[in-house]
């Protein structure tokens, strides 16, 4: 078992990162929020010139690890675009993209796309998906949007895992940079005569967040590998990571907010958007404690297999705990 990204596929990450860099950068979710109706023209040409939408996540290796890194680098430079939901579209049915959504409530961050999507449940019911009008404002609602569904099958079941893998990459990508930025920042203000990077205490918190942020690259990229096999765990494994990267992501921004202060909060502060535009990805389908039941319910008592681990016959919600902490 392999599961790190081939040569090719990180170099395609790095170059995708670059392209984002040139297009704008940081300043792509600002002007997003500031004119709505123009994101689609800002970001989309940016993918298309990548080649990004000709990947098939669902093909061979190499395009499913190109796709996650591809999602990474959205992440890193907080695009407010649903890069992971574009490449996780359905191979069989006319769509642009694929949402995974809850059985009540469903919704995605596609607010003002003129796009086909497909919904699919964890169960996998897939359906037409179609948003709602929404003048909700893109600062308080980061683009989500309720969805009108009109079934179509039930045939989602291998659409489910990539459809929550992917985003997670996604989410790595803005704890990555959000990691960065508090290095950066805690290196260059001082309290009490010197750099707050040399308070213990913060180190130690800048620690905790790290080895969640490591924990959860590695889950990433095993999850990512079960998909690709097409394990029969593949499902669980992605609730898996799901579940430990909405954690990670509770973590890091915690301490990244705590490190910067106030400032962390101002739009003067690219953590200030990581962070708004990251709670769709921690939110949706289901938050962290719905994710943990639905989790639970699917592997039973007899635990997580693989890289996840699990012994037989233990509480689970322990087992998810402790096989987590075992892969850092």
């Amino acid at each position: 078992m392999n599961i790190e990204l081939s040569p090719e596929a990180v170099e395609f990450g790095r170059q995708a990162s670059r392209a984002i860099k040139a297009a704008g950068g940081d300043s792509l979710v600002q002007a997003a929020e500031q004119e709505p109706k123009s994101r689609e023209t800002l970001v989309a040409p940016v993918f298309a010139e990548l080649g990004a939408w000709d990947l098939d996540p669902r093909g061979d290796t190499d395009e499913s690890e190109a796709a996650a890194a591809l999602c990474r680098s959205a992440g890193y430079w907080g695009v407010a675009y649903p890069v992971a939901e574009r490449l996780a579209r359905p191979s069989d049915l006319h769509a642009d993209g694929l949402v995974v959504v809850a059985d009540t409530n469903p919704s995605g961050a596609v607010a003002g796309l003129e796009l086909r999507w497909t919904a699919v449940t964890l169960d996998g019911q897939r359906s037409r998906a179609t948003p709602r009008p929404s003048d909700a404002s893109p600062r308080t609602s980061a683009f989500v949007t309720g969805l009108d569904l009109d079934p179509v099958d039930h045939d989602g079941a291998r659409d489910v895992a990539l459809g929550l893998v992917l985003p997670c990459w996604t989410l790595l990508g803005m704890l990555d940079r959000a990691i960065e930025l508090t290095c950066a920042h805690v290196l260059v203000r001082e309290q009490f005569g010197k750099p707050l990077a040399r308070l213990q205490g913060l180190q130690f918190q800048l620690t905790d967040a790290e080895v969640e942020r490591s924990g959860l690259e590695v889950l990433a990229k095993y999850a990512l590998w079960s998909v690709q096999t097409d394990r029969d765990d593949a499902l669980q494994d992605a609730l898996a990571l799901r579940l430990a990267a909405v954690e990670a992501a509770e973590t890091v921004f915690r301490v990244s907010h705590q490190l910067h202060g106030a400032i962390g909060f101002c739009d003067e502060s690219t953590l200030s958007w990581l962070s708004r535009y990251s709670r769709p990805l921690r939110r949706l389908p289901l938050g962290l404690s719905a994710t943990r039941d639905q989790l639970t319910r699917r592997i039973g008592r007899h635990g997580l297999t693989g890289l996840f681990g699990g012994a037989a016959d233990v509480d689970t919600t322990q087992a998810t705990t402790e096989d987590k902490a075992a892969t850092r």
